[in-house]
């Protein structure tokens, strides 16, 4: 007889060990997918379960080590799997069991020791505080340490599981917190952008609307009454629409302003964002209090300069520490920045060609000093300027609003 639920209970079980092994979304495999991990990269630690093959050798080999070995490390190896892909909040319900087979075998497996120390370690993955971690962890040891006591364990399996699971667990513990203070900070990085973001898009919504609301309304009221006057007084409507261009130039040479208002950017505001982004790089930035009074175009490309050098060090640097210090001597605007990374840059390389060209455009100079393993200094030296005075960089245009006004008024 054909047997026609052969094909359909074979995807079922297909399916369902699919389920089985497709990771949660706060499972272990699918933090290291995300961190850019291996999803085996766990499986690694697979490799202290050879303790179970060794054990014996430091008693005997027998028949019934080889059938519960048959029986029970299949059951570990799908408890462990399960303890990886399985949701947080139900870890522990797989790490109590592999707990709870070690004192199930213990009577006849001693080779069971090492399923305990499994279970104490994955019940890391559950969040929880480290006391109450600590706590269960020390419960787990009263229990088996009884068992062992028992059933007359050698006393070195005695002081040695205790020891073990408390030092593993807290090494575990303490990288998992490191791991969550890491995406706090990366978070707090995103979150501080975003909020600069919005606050940056409720700027220039209000200046748009002070700028361009009222000029808008009022070249639509001189190109109506324009037309108007067109049949009845020809003169008046050119003056009116003389007008109307006089009030369109005016508007057009303030949203340039403004324009180059929103693509400036200050140092206060770099050095933040700097401070953040090395931090999340482990390294730690130092600066002192910023110079007053800086001309806006002059602060606005050296916060640019300064962007690129902080990106170096955070990307190739490979330092602990950086320093920032900004400083008027005389007529001159001097910004270093250091670090005590590996060094041995070239005087082309790393992004420096774009900083030599900003530089040079405001008329200044950039020097690097970099030897190889013992960090990078590059000293910036810029001639202050009067704040009106607007400079240009290499692909930006010249856009000052007063010079065009004033140019317009001539010219009319």
């Amino acid at each position: 007889m054909r047997d026609d639920h052969g094909p359909g209970e074979a995807n079922a079980v297909r399916n369902y060990l699919r389920a089985w092994f497709t990771p949660a979304p706060d499972s272990m495999v699918a933090h290291s997918i995300r961190k850019g991990k291996s999803p085996w990269v766990d499986a690694v630690h697979l490799l202290w379960s050879v303790w179970v093959f060794l054990t014996p050798v430091f008693d005997r080999f027998s028949l019934r080590w080889v059938v519960l070995t048959l029986i029970s490390y299949p059951i570990f190896l799908l408890l462990y799997s399960r303890c990886c892909f399985a949701p947080r909040r139900t870890v522990y319900l797989y790490s109590l069991a592999l707990v709870g087979m070690s004192y199930l075998l213990m009577p006849w497996y001693p080779s069971g020791l090492t399923y305990f120390m499994y279970g104490c370690v994955m019940l890391c993955s559950r969040r929880m505080s480290l006391r109450a971690y600590m706590a269960i962890i020390a419960g787990l040891n009263v229990v088996i340490l009884v068992e062992a006591y028992l059933l007359h364990y050698p006393w070195q399996a005695i002081v040695w599981m205790p020891l073990c699971s408390f030092i593993v667990g807290l090494a575990v513990n303490a990288e998992r917190m490191s791991e969550e203070k890491e995406v706090e900070l990366r978070l707090s990085h995103e979150e501080v952008r975003r909020l600069a973001a919005t606050a940056e898009r409720e700027r220039i919504g209000r200046d748009l609307h002070d700028l361009l609301g009222h000029t808008l309304s009022l070249i639509t009221l001189k190109l109506e009454l324009s037309r108007k006057l067109f049949d009845r007084d020809s003169e008046a409507a050119r003056r009116e629409m003389e007008e109307a261009e006089r009030v369109a130039r005016h508007a057009l040479a303030e949203v340039r302003a403004a324009v180059t208002g929103i693509r400036a950017t200050d140092l206060a505001a770099e050095l933040a964002s700097a401070r953040l982004l090395l931090e999340s790089s482990d390294v730690a930035l130092d600066y002192g209090n910023l110079p007053p009074s800086l001309p806006a175009d002059l602060e606005r490309s050296l916060a640019l300069v300064l962007r690129e050098a902080v990106t170096n060090i955070a990307r190739h640097a490979r330092a602990s520490r950086a320093s920032v210090a900004i400083e008027v001597i005389g007529e001159t605007l001097q910004l270093r920045v250091d670090d005590n990374g590996r060094g041995g840059i070239g005087v082309h390389g790393n992004g420096l060609c774009g900083m030599h060209e900003r530089v040079r455009a405001l008329g200044g100079q950039l020097q690097v000093d970099s030897p190889l393993g013992q960090g990078t200094r590059l000293c910036i030296s810029v001639p202050l300027r009067p704040r009106g005075r607007m400079f240009d960089l290499p692909g930006e245009s010249n856009s000052a609003a007063a010079p065009w006004v004033e140019k317009e008024r001539h010219a009319t």
